[in-house]
């Protein structure tokens, strides 16, 4: 069954939030720049933003303007947000993003879809876990590459394009390994990895620079993921508490990752970064979220040496992204017919390119329909 949703007004929860904000005790900074992680003065500036001049009462509203809807399939309650095409022969396409962001990262992009020849029926699925989606009760409950293309079902399409970023990117990849006869094509913003089988060609010289950029940027950034995968809960006690340390841990993501030469507000208004930490926050769902690379790691089975993905793929590298794949690794598990390096735009193209974003989707879309 599939619902209208509206994001409801929990006065208790903000009041709450708005205390918290309040009482915050600030960690002292040796250093002024964000060599340590987070800015102390940055993150005072979004705190006082956010307790004393956002309002969540008008950006409830803005976002309630969005197309919600939630789906009860196989008793569990999914939340995505579905865009109708202009024309009759729009193309359905399931848009996914990843961690640490949320379909208002996409707000942009999935109007420029539903717009334009060929336009495009999105379909924004929240994470399990994440969000307005149903919280989780047990380790690995649901696998989104097996309920994703159920929802695509009760919308009445048996075949449907996908794309992702981040960990959408991941499930875009498993769903086209899992349903290749359902998945007209695919395109992602991140190369999934699979393990080498002993006759598989020895790796290029560019994939053995990919592997030491990795490399240099797991020093470097990975800390969290590294937690994530391994202690989960040992931090979700602590975002959950406090708000700043939930922006702290998130905001400093959006500007480490995005193409903003060290400016975020360049890229991310406030109250859009406010609008992302609201869904955490409201719903309580950082734990869950960030328990989804614990999971992901140790519980999820690994995709096997002999995978391939063979509906068509477009690969769509972003510059000031993690790293950048290049084609011979991505042609190792997909079937490449597409594979593009853009100008500019970071780990979230969808808010920060969704123009370049959306031209590529449908130049790619043009080329498998032809």
């Amino acid at each position: 069954m599939i619902v209208p949703f509206q994001i409801p007004w929990d006065p208790e929860a903000l009041a709450d939030l708005k205390y918290r904000l309040g009482a915050t005790r600030w960690n002292d900074a040796v250093m002024s720049d964000w060599s340590y992680g987070m800015e102390r003065e940055f993150l005072e500036q979004l705190i006082g933003y956010w307790r004393d001049q956002y309002d969540w009462t008008e950006r409830r509203e803005a976002l309630n303007s969005l197309p919600h809807f939630r789906a009860a399939i196989d008793g569990y309650g999914l939340h995505f947000l579905h865009y109708g095409g202009q024309s009759s022969d729009a193309v359905p396409l399931l848009l996914m993003n990843g961690w640490p962001s949320s379909f208002v990262e996409y707000q942009r992009l999935a109007v420029l879809l539903s717009r334009g020849e060929p336009s495009f029926e999105v379909v924004v699925p929240t994470q399990p876990g994440f969000g307005f989606s149903d919280h989780l009760t047990q380790p690995y409950q649901i696998e989104p590459s097996d309920l994703y293309p159920k929802l695509m079902t009760a919308l009445g399409h048996r075949r449907f394009m996908v794309s992702g970023t981040d960990i959408g990117s991941g499930v875009a990849t498993r769903i086209a390994l899992l349903h290749p006869d359902r998945v007209i094509a695919a395109h992602v913003a991140a190369v999934a990895t699979k393990p080498r089988a002993l006759n598989d060609p020895s790796p290029t010289a560019a994939e053995l620079d990919y592997e030491a950029r990795v490399a240099i940027w797991n020093r470097d950034e990975g800390g969290y993921q590294a937690i994530q995968s391994s202690k989960p809960q040992t931090l979700a006690f602590a975002l959950a508490d406090s708000p700043v340390g939930l922006a702290s841990w998130i905001v400093e993501k959006f500007r480490s990752w995005s193409d903003c030469s060290g400016d975020v507000l360049s890229v991310f208004p406030l109250e859009v970064l406010i609008d992302n930490l609201m869904i955490y926050w409201m719903t309580n769902t950082i734990g869950s979220s960030i328990r989804y690379y614990y999971e992901a790691t140790h519980l999820r089975p690994k995709l096997p040496a002999g995978a391939f993905v063979s509906p068509p793929t477009a690969v769509a590298m972003w510059p000031k992204d993690i790293a950048l794949a290049p084609r011979e690794l991505a042609a190792r598990l997909y079937n490449v017919q597409r594979y593009t390096v853009f100008p500019r735009g970071g780990h979230f193209p969808a808010w920060e390119q969704p123009t370049l974003y959306a031209e590529d989707l449908r130049e790619f879309a043009s080329t498998v329909r032809a």
